[in-house]
């Protein structure tokens, strides 16, 4: 089976030469998501704000192959500061329900358009 693009109108188009997301044999890997709203502007407010509209993206990228959050088996969360940790864990813990997927959380230096988070993804799509 060939990989497919996954393109998406309900989530910040990609902002360089690489797709939302490519589906390949029953798995989806989502592209990093920043805090961007679907016009492509930087969602103000604290980090809690910000990696509930970069999961609003990776959700309704989801939904575009009529999957959901659940789907997820793996995350790569990028923080620009890791002091900020429990806070992912927080919504991690209402967003998600055991078996909770894999995920790696990392402080990077810096992020596309200055965010303070970046993540990706790896969902299994049922084919």
């Amino acid at each position: 089976m060939a990989a497919k693009e996954v393109k998406t109108t309900n989530a910040p188009q990609a902002i360089g030469p690489y797709s939302q997301a490519i589906n390949h044999n029953g798995l989806c890997f989502l592209s990093g998501q920043i805090p961007l709203d679907t016009s492509g502007n930087l969602v103000k407010g604290g980090l809690r704000d910000q990696a509930e509209q970069v999961f609003k993206n990776i959700e309704a990228i989801l939904i575009e192959q009529d999957a959901t959050l659940k789907n997820i088996v793996k995350l790569n969360v990028y923080l620009i500061d890791i002091n900020n940790f429990d806070v992912i864990n927080g919504l991690m813990a209402e967003l998600f329900e055991t078996p909770y997927p894999a995920r790696a959380l990392v402080e990077v230096s810096a992020l596309p358009k200055n965010s303070s988070i970046e993540i990706e993804a790896v969902a299994h799509i049922p084919l």
